[in-house]
């Protein structure tokens, strides 16, 4: 990979379900150590654009390039992905402990001790991690996938939602988590968000979406410059005469 190419591209992908056109013609580029977050409302197309970054699905036009490799990937590129949908779920009768070490032992094999190890540092969980997963909050699990997703030092954050339905300490060290781990390893993370307030504190640059087609891009700070407003909501507002 050549170092002053994006670690990420997505050029002009289409998806099509029957009649529908989720996602028309989406293309943005992503850099190592960059936070990129696609928002818009339900429906407008960020969780089928992140399904095809992350090879769960098939674009009907255009392609995605990752670390100088177009998809489709095998397994060598796929375990530098990570991929947590909104919905993810975790087995309830394992403890979390038990939870980082089968997905440590399943990606790292003889190396998975120090994993589980960084990843118990990394969820902030403590003793709960001794207990089963079914006594968690929804705020716990998703720090508990977060940091299992972690801990095998991927060089790309798929995320959905990271935040949706958490209270503001579990939304707070999620985006944390998220910031720290992009900061501190040269990765990136491709974010998907309908929180305006989370996308101005955690995201370098954002495309926002609406029917399928991005309709403006930027740094937040510039967004809120060139529109003249005081927030992300009303630059969307601008844009589409519609809300979120």
């Amino acid at each position: 990979m050549d170092p002053g190419e994006p670690l990420l591209s997505v050029v002009n992908i289409v998806k099509r379900f029957g009649g529908v056109t989720a996602v028309n013609r989406v293309s943005f580029d992503v850099r190592a150590g960059e936070v990129f977050c696609l928002v818009g409302p339900n429906g407008a197309g960020k969780t089928t654009t992140l399904r095809i970054i992350a090879g769960l699905i098939e674009p009907d036009e255009g392609y995605v390039v990752f670390e100088g490799r177009r998809q489709p990937w095998g397994p060598d590129v796929r375990r530098l992905i990570a991929y947590i949908p909104e919905d993810a779920g975790v087995y309830r009768n394992l403890t979390g402990f038990e939870y980082l070490e089968i997905m440590a032992r399943l990606y790292l094999g003889e190396r998975w001790e120090d994993a589980v190890r960084r990843a118990a540092e990394i969820s902030g969980l403590g003793v709960r991690l001794r207990d089963k997963i079914g006594g968690y909050s929804r705020g716990m699990k998703r720090r508990l996938l977060l940091a299992g997703a972690l801990m095998i030092n991927p060089r790309l954050l798929v995320l959905d939602e990271p935040t949706a339905g958490l209270d503001v300490t579990h939304a707070t060290a999620m985006r944390r988590m998220i910031l720290d781990y992009v900061r501190g390893s040269g990765a990136a993370a491709v974010v998907s968000s309908h929180n305006m307030l989370e996308v101005s504190y955690m995201c370098d640059r954002v495309s926002l979406i609406n029917r399928g087609v991005i309709v403006e891009s930027g740094h937040p700070r510039e967004l809120l410059e060139r529109y003249r407003v005081e927030n992300l909501e009303e630059v969307f507002v601008r844009v589409t005469g519609g809300g979120l």
